[in-house]
């Protein structure tokens, strides 16, 4: 954490952060450092379910609604509500931004952050945008138009922002991320066997029906192995019912103490967000990644061929994937000690550390 800056660098600070854990984890991130350093600081979630639950533990921190607008295709009559709504909504931000007094917005990726972005910028506040992905989004390419400054978590990124002042920064990591409990300490929480190889399996918030099935085929023909898999509240009761009976696995519909799942697991299986890659190489863990097939240009491939390039993972197409070819990949990077201690070593060879201190040095004008 850095260090509490003196009374004339005091700041007042808006977060725009809502619409999936991708956007909400790394903005809490700089939200803790810009805290530490001295600012006041206010985050703008959506009204949606996850940013509600996911933003529940963090009761330091101060937290405020705003619409979620989602863009349509630009050649559709959905485009007039839209833009009905996307003008209502940036009107609601500038009221929200003159009540609070604000220095500087940062926007965390999605159309959410467009409209506060937008506001703060036009009333004179100086505004950024962080895009954690190799693949850039729609989004944000519209909204650097309106900031002082493009942060970008991959350097592959950098390309997509031509005509806008763009720094590396890396995405930043939550507090508890940066400091994991033992893995004795983190198995005791979670109710799993500190002793066996632990495969953690994360579908994300989007949907991974097919794959959540896919993990449990795959665990009922490794006994030997335990898993830790996160379902997502909406296929929990699915999955339960398809698991059955089975001691060496543990299903969670929501997992709030990320640090402890990431202590106590050798192996990722997951989607390839950027935020959750992020965490996978703070914390140095070898995966297995299996690309969300509709995301948004296909951007979750593009992340994960950043980890594929220097052997930190393995890349899967889920389309590719059955409960065979699924357990004979756990099964090669488990039983090579040699090769999932170099993947987790080549996972963390990626992560840059101090990604919140880089975003708050700038937005302080250092």
């Amino acid at each position: 954490m850095g260090e509490v800056r003196i009374e004339e660098k005091y700041m007042k600070i808006i977060i725009a952060c809502g619409g999936t854990g991708g956007h909400l984890f790394p903005g809490v991130a700089v939200a803790q450092e810009l805290k530490s350093r001295g600012h006041e600081v206010k985050l703008l979630i959506s009204q949606k379910k996850v940013d509600a639950q996911a933003s529940e533990k963090y009761k330091n921190l101060d937290f405020d609604t705003v619409p979620a607008v989602a863009k349509p295709r630009t050649l559709s009559l959905r485009m007039i509500p839209f833009a009905w709504k996307m003008w209502k909504t940036i009107g609601q931000c500038k009221r929200m931004h003159r009540e609070f007094g604000t220095d500087a917005v940062i926007g965390m990726g999605g159309f959410t952050s467009l409209a506060p972005v937008l506001a703060g910028h036009k009333l004179g506040a100086k505004a950024y945008v962080h895009d954690s992905n190799a693949l850039p989004g729609k989004a944000n390419r519209l909204t650097a138009k309106w900031c002082d400054k493009v942060f970008i978590g991959f350097e592959e990124a950098r390309k997509f922002f031509p005509k806008s002042e763009v720094e590396l920064t890396g995405t930043p990591v939550r507090d508890e991320i940066r400091s994991l409990p033992n893995r004795n300490d983190a198995a005791e929480k979670l109710g799993v066997d500190p002793a066996l190889k632990t495969v953690l399996v994360m579908g994300g918030s989007q949907g991974a029906k097919r794959l959540n099935s896919l993990i449990v085929e795959a665990s009922k023909a490794m006994p030997a192995v335990q898993f830790l898999q996160i379902t997502g509240n909406g296929d929990y009761e699915r999955v339960k019912a398809e698991l059955g009976d089975t001691r060496q696995h543990k299903l969670l519909a929501f997992c709030d103490d990320m640090a402890a799942a990431y202590a106590v697991s050798d192996l990722a299986v997951m989607r390839s967000g950027a935020s959750s890659l992020t965490e996978l190489s703070y914390v140095g863990m070898a995966s297995i990644l299996v690309p969300y097939p509709t995301a948004a240009d296909d951007h979750q491939t593009r992340n994960a061929e950043v980890f594929e390039k220097v052997d930190a993972a393995l890349l899967r197409k889920e389309s590719d994937l059955d409960a065979g070819s699924l357990v004979a990949d756990l099964t090669a990077v488990l039983d090579d000690t040699e090769r999932l201690v170099n993947m987790a070593a080549a996972a963390e060879g990626l992560s840059v550390k101090d990604a919140a201190e880089r975003i708050c040095k700038v937005v302080e004008g250092e």
